[in-house]
């Protein structure tokens, strides 16, 4: 059985981390801020894999269910607030909820 150099899934993991915070710091839909985020925590879980792997550690993969966790209550509390912002205001972009008092 082959294995993935540590180097490339470590470049790999850096680009969707990237990826990630480009798309959040671009984009104003809150769609595409979800989306984003949930890219930056898989590129997280992949570092922390890689790095499991090389070191013939469990470590890596009991972090990567923890983020996995957190990436499906994020995307839980994220979706009905998302459902609430626009059914209240009509629309997705993150400068409209800003206006919004409490």
């Amino acid at each position: 059985m082959t294995t993935v150099p540590m180097m490339h899934a470590m470049i790999v993991a850096a680009i969707l981390l990237g990826l990630g915070l480009t798309g959040l710091l671009v984009r104003r839909n809150i769609m595409f801020t979800l989306l984003s985020i949930e890219i930056m925590l898989n590129g997280a879980g992949l570092a922390f894999i890689a790095a499991a792997a090389h070191w013939k550690q469990a470590d890596g993969q009991v972090m990567y269910l923890f983020i996995i966790t957190m990436a499906a209550v994020e995307v839980a509390v994220g979706l009905a607030l998302v459902l609430q912002m626009y059914h209240h205001l009509r629309t997705l972009d993150l400068d409209a909820a800003s206006s919004m008092k409490g």
